[in-house]
Parts: structure tokens; C-alpha cells; sequence
């Protein structure tokens, strides 16, 4: 157990760049306090302690905005970074190494008693606002960008974006010898590419059918820019 809780510290000042100090840490995280008053929930619930673990819970929730179900089973190395409003639920599954971001819901969508929240493989990255729903499995080292919402399986090394999420093979594996991937304001534009090229495409077809494009044709973007004067802005 006490290994367990100087690891989730540790993983605090391995992936929050403005920890500073263990006594920062220690004085200043929410998260830090919310999971480990979980370990201790967590251990009462497989007890069959289930009123005591769930005030706790309640009580933890109350001094920082964090929900996490005392049946939530959770791996080592766990970060909540700022933490406000984060939900997890009775039946969620969180591997090693995983980090979730505020505003994070990893939620049901069955009333039924069994299985009906999300697993979360190792080293998986939950971006701010992010809605993961239902008993569906995220592959390890897999990304979900912030505010995206995921009501699929996520295979590893993949990245989801959008509502709702769009799943994206990583072109360049994550592995557990990286440093952890923190970027979840890095993401693809899966629509935005999609639209470009079809613009680019109808533009194509339409200098082979009359030679010339039509001045109030949308243009499909240039690096990335699109340009006011097709618009009514």
C-alpha cells in the first residue's frame, strides 16, 4: 500500500512541470489527496465496509471536487492534474500510469449492476472535458484529446478526437520507455481534413468541366488559414 501512495506522489512531480517541491505536492494537489483517500475507500469497500467507504468517498469529493467511486479499481501512478470536477465510476477500471485532466467523466450508460463504466489501459492520457461512456475498453497508450467524447473501444497507440470520437492510429507508437505523453491539445483534424480535400477535389473537377472556378466557390484552406472573403463575416 505505501508503495502504491509514494508512487502516485511521484507521478506528480514526474508530469506536472509546475510542482516544485515534495512540499507543494503535499500541501497544494487535490488530485494527490483524492486518490489516496480512494486507496483507503477502495480497501474498506473489497471489505464490505460499503457505507464507511462511500461517505469517505463523499467526504473526499467534498474537500476536492474530485468523485471517484470507492469501487473504481485503479492502478498505480495515477494523476489527476488540477482535478475539479472529475467523475469516476463504480465499475471503472484505471491501469498503470494513467493520467486524467479536470473536468473528466468516466461514466456509465446501463442501469444495469454489472460491468457499465470504462477500463482505461496503462499509461492512457485523458485530455480536459473528455467524456468517456459506457463498458468499453481504451487501449493502452492511446490519447483522448480534450473534450472529446468516446462511446467506442479504443484500440493501443490511438488517438480519439471529436464528439463523437473519431479514433486515429498513431503514425508513431507510444511505448512505455517515453516520456509520458501529455500532449492532449494535440490533435488531428479529422473533419477539417476530410472537408480540404473535398473542397480541393470539386475545385479539380471543376477547371477540367469549364476551365475556370467560380469566384464565389468556398476554397478549400491554405495552410491551414481559410480565407474571410468566402464567407459572410
Amino acid at each position: 500500500m505505501f508503495d502504491t501512495l509514494r508512487h502516485d506522489f511521484q507521478s506528480v512531480l514526474e508530469r506536472d512541470p509546475a510542482a516544485r517541491s515534495n512540499l507543494e505536492v503535499l500541501l497544494c494537489y487535490p488530485g494527490l489527496y483524492a486518490i489516496w483517500a480512494h486507496r483507503v475507500a477502495h480497501g474498506l469497500w473489497r471489505r464490505n465496509f460499503k457505507l464507511i467507504a462511500r461517505y469517505l468517498s463523499q467526504v473526499a469529493r467534498w474537500l476536492t471536487g474530485i468523485e471517484i467511486h470507492p469501487g473504481a479499481s485503479i492502478g498505480p501512478g495515477f494523476f489527476i492534474d488540477h482535478g475539479m470536477g472529475v467523475v469516476i465510476g463504480e465499475t471503472a477500471e484505471v491501469g498503470a500510469e494513467v493520467t486524467l485532466y479536470h473536468g473528466v467523466t468516466l461514466g456509465g450508460t446501463s442501469l444495469a449492476k454489472g460491468k457499465r463504466h470504462p477500463t482505461l489501459g496503462d499509461r492512457v492520457v485523458v485530455g480536459a472535458g473528455a467524456k468517456v461512456l459506457g463498458a468499453i475498453t481504451i487501449g493502452d497508450d492511446s490519447r483522448i484529446g480534450a473534450n472529446a467524447v468516446v462511446v467506442k473501444p479504443v484500440p493501443p497507440n490511438s488517438v480519439v478526437v471529436g464528439v463523437p470520437g473519431q479514433i486515429v492510429v498513431r503514425s508513431r507508437p507510444h511505448t512505455s520507455k517515453d516520456a509520458p505523453d501529455l500532449e492532449h491539445g494535440r490533435l488531428p483534424d479529422t473533419i477539417g481534413a476530410t472537408v480540404s480535400s473535398l473542397m480541393a477535389r470539386v475545385e479539380e473537377l471543376e477547371k477540367l468541366t469549364s476551365g475556370h472556378v467560380e469566384k464565389a466557390h468556398v476554397h478549400a484552406p491554405e495552410n491551414g488559414l481559410w480565407h474571410g472573403e468566402d464567407f459572410i463575416i
